[in-house]
């Protein structure tokens, strides 16, 4: 960001003579200069946006939980193509539900989540530094 500000500052006078110069040789080092300076301050400005619309962002709560406060999406399990299994909870009732081409249906209605058996996913870090621990003890 920086490294784009000072060029804009150093290409500042050439890109000044490039506009004065309206009516003589054309230069095509200026023009280069005039363009550089340009995309500069064009992804200069992006870059401000973004960090900004970032720290502004930060705070708020993410999708659609403002929206809903009775219909949660609980977990999604995609089957194949355009086929999915659907457990979603609705006014404290849980739905089991089926996603497909042909539209949603209604597969088994949950009273409790307690007949629901929870299985925990292992979460499989694969990082470099793992690996290289991985390694290390096999030897």
């Amino acid at each position: 960001m920086k490294g784009a500000a000072s060029a804009l500052i150093l290409f500042l006078p050439s890109i000044a003579s490039a506009a004065d110069s309206s009516g003589q040789q054309f230069s095509f080092l200026a023009s280069f200069l005039q363009m550089i300076a340009a995309l500069a301050l064009v992804v200069g400005l992006i870059l401000i946006t973004w960090y900004f619309s970032g720290k502004l962002m930060k705070g708020l709560p993410v999708g659609r939980q403002l929206l809903s406060k009775h219909i949660r999406l609980i977990e999604t399990r995609y089957l194949g193509p355009k086929k999915s299994l659907l457990l979603v909870e609705v006014g404290g009732v849980y739905l089991l539900l089926s996603s497909s081409d042909a539209g949603l249906t209604l597969i088994k209605q949950i009273d409790m989540l307690e007949e629901i058996e929870i299985i925990e996913e292992k979460q499989v870090q694969s990082s470099f530094a793992t690996l290289l621990t991985r390694l290390r003890q096999t030897q």
